[in-house]
């Protein structure tokens, strides 16, 4: 890229940046260090910001760069990803997000512990959310390394690896000082900012094509090198029965995987009702629907006008087409329209990168110190050490995310995260439904269901061609692959399910009728909701 583009760009990363940080300085001033402050911003938010803060979160890098790559060299493959994280929303309106709002304080593990012993089934949750956090953070580094080095010509290893780590001490400093209210509000400003350059986007795409839908989409087949197989589905996943396998198994992981996400779930703990989060999700729904529909134009015009070999010779995994597309939109790589364009893109990627990780490593954090750390200390120990703990961990937790970005930068940041999702639904679903929904479950039960989906979905990730065994995986050189499926879900989220059942009926612990009684009040009235 010429010096043009480094630069602006640079400025909008920088002015960004500054912005992010004087929240964060100015909330932090003002912030008191109590655990529901720092957790859950004093849940003083109102449900259209929530809403927005909710889209931020989740409208991530997999969603800007990832899916509209995975399109721009798949066509109608990629478009799975797309339907896949916008239903996903319907099941956390009708099925979890009011109910949560009303059994919890801070955490997953809270919705759980109401009704079992707390201290083993707070140990497994919160493993099982750091484990999810930890593989989501590492998709976010992998799309700001792929960014930064199309920034700077693809040609320096050096300043990818300077971007992760910069990025990973970023989100330590917003989730430190500022805790939930500095997060919130840093992902409202991103979901605007992404909004508005999405919507952008996609009007010049569609105005470059006079409104015709059709000619954009026979333009990218034409380009793409596979003519009509390129608007019809098979081209990534219907070439033999382990490829359908593995759409069938993503389509599980992205549709139930939302409601296990630890980052999504805290949310709603941000505000003062039950109803104001079901609230906060409808506003969600509208947001997050829009923006994804949105990328499905971006993804096939960036086939239509970039070419899928283009993308392909910029990052094999097509993460940067957004970007390239950019650039082709503004009139090219010499001129300031394209140099304008493409660098409000790449500040927006950027933009979006570090407000989602901000919000994971909250969560995560979170999860360590109320869940972990909270189940192990004293029992009188002050609250406010519970916090110090949790600035701690988003140390620890930003250090792990680093080393894994780096050793990840070549898969595609959309795939990384159905990993995460396949996880989230194999570990945190299935015992987050049986809590609030099945009268007779146990804490074995509990502790069952989470190490039953969490320790193998991660084992089938390690044996499967995502870490060995083929010129894309993590380790090409290796082969130890046993497993044929690239996303585990088709077999690990039922394994959850099943480890659950079988744990509480060989219990010989009798369920509490009575505390499964005061929960099912709770969470459908909020009769003694925090």
């Amino acid at each position: 890229m010429t010096g043009d583009h480094q630069a602006l760009a640079l400025l909008l990363f920088s002015t960004f940046v500054a912005v992010t940080l004087g929240i964060t300085t100015w909330v932090g001033r003002h912030r008191h260090g109590s655990a529901e402050e720092f957790y859950a911003g004093g849940r003083l938010f109102s449900p259209m910001e929530n809403g927005f803060a909710i889209s931020g979160d989740y409208m991530s890098a997999a969603s800007f760069l990832g899916i509209s790559g995975l399109i721009a060299l798949y066509g109608y493959d990629g478009m799975l990803y797309s339907v896949g994280f916008l239903v996903a929303w319907l099941v956390v309106l009708f099925l979890v997000a009011e109910l949560v709002r009303n059994c919890g304080r801070f955490t997953l593990a809270d919705v759980v512990a109401a009704r079992m012993r707390e201290r083993p089934v707070r140990i497994a949750a919160g493993t099982s959310s750091v484990t999810v956090s930890v593989l989501y953070l590492v998709a976010q580094m992998v799309g700001a390394g792929s960014l930064v080095a199309l920034l700077l010509g693809g040609t320096s290893e050096a300043a990818r690896t300077w971007t992760v780590i910069g990025v990973g001490a970023l989100m330590v400093i917003y989730v430190s000082l500022g805790g939930m209210r500095a997060t919130t509000w840093i992902q409202i400003v991103k979901a605007v900012l992404l909004l508005g350059g999405t919507v952008a986007l996609t009007a010049l795409v569609l105005v470059r094509f006079h409104g015709d839908v059709d000619r954009l989409l026979r333009t990218a087949a034409e380009r793409s090198g596979h003519g009509e197989a390129f608007l019809a589905p098979g081209l990534a996943y219907g070439g033999d029965w382990v490829s359908r396998f593995d759409f069938i198994s993503l389509g599980l992981a992205l549709v139930l995987g939302t409601a296990g996400l630890p980052h999504i779930l805290s949310r709603f703990y941000t505000v003062p009702t039950a109803r104001a989060a079901r609230r906060s999700v409808v506003w969600s729904i509208g947001l997050i629907g829009g923006f994804y529909l949105m990328t499905i134009v971006l993804g096939f015009g960036a086939a239509a006008l970039v070419g899928p070999d283009a993308v392909r010779a910029s990052n094999a995994a097509g993460n940067t087409a957004v970007p390239l597309l950019a650039l082709d939109l503004g009139g090219g790589a010499q001129s300031t329209g394209g140099t304008v364009l493409f660098a409000v893109v790449a500040a927006v990627a950027f933009a979006t990168i570090l407000a989602v990780v901000a919000g994971i490593t909250l969560a995560s954090s979170a999860s360590v110190a109320h869940d972990l750390y909270a189940s192990l200390r004293r029992r009188h120990s002050k609250p406010r050490s519970e916090v110090a703990v949790a600035r701690v961990a988003a140390v620890g937790i930003g250090a792990v995310a680093i080393g894994l970005g780096l050793l990840a930068r070549d898969l595609n940041v959309a795939f990384l995260v159905g990993l995460a999702f396949a996880v989230a639904a194999s570990a945190n679903l299935p015992v987050l439904l049986y809590s609030l929904f099945w009268r007779g479950f146990t804490t074995r039960g509990a502790v069952w269901a989470v190490y039953g989906g969490l320790v193998p979905s991660v084992v089938l990730v390690l044996l499967s061609p995502v870490v060995s065994g083929g010129p894309q995986s993590l380790f090409p050189g290796l082969d130890f692959q046993y497993f044929p499926l690239q996303n585990p879900g088709l077999v690990s989220i039922p394994l959850g399910f099943l480890a659950g059942w079988l744990g509480t009926v060989t219990s010989p612990e009798v369920p509490d009728e009575a505390k499964h009684a005061e929960t099912e009040v709770r969470s459908l009235t909020g009769a003694g909701a925090v």
